[in-house]
């Protein structure tokens, strides 16, 4: 769980570089460091967030607070991580598809708002769950 928070709060930082710039513009080197393994950071959250998100479905018996948080983030992880991924899913997966790449565009185009507002509540989670709080 720890290597995921880890992950959630690089992927957070990396997509709410823009904010975090415009705040502190020493951030800058440090997120450049990160930001080349955007894409991969990116999938994992991605195969995180769907998987979450399954093992939730599977459980639906447990609904309750702890669900609703834990969708939250799988469901947040899911979003980010395919925008943060998208250039490695086109470049490997859509490539082949002209359908999949348009309606990953589509898809990528309704994301695209709320990469920063979802990386800066990814940040948030990803502390909160190293701090046993979340």
């Amino acid at each position: 769980m720890l290597l995921k928070a880890l992950i959630a709060i690089l992927g957070g930082v990396i997509a709410a570089s823009s904010l975090i710039v415009s705040k502190k513009p020493n951030a800058k080197e440090l997120i450049d460091k990160i930001t080349p393994y955007q894409g991969w950071i990116g999938v994992l959250l991605v195969f995180w967030g769907i998987w979450g998100m399954l093992h939730l479905i599977l459980n639906l018996g447990s609904l309750g607070g702890f669900w609703i948080r834990a969708f939250i983030m799988s469901a947040l992880e899911f979003c980010v991580g395919f925008l943060l991924a998208y250039g490695l899913i086109s470049k490997y997966v859509l490539e082949k598809n002209e359908e999949a790449k348009e309606k990953g565009q589509e898809l990528r185009a309704k994301l695209i708002k709320y990469q920063v507002p979802g990386g800066v509540v990814l940040i948030i989670l990803g502390i909160l769950s190293i701090l046993k709080i979340f």
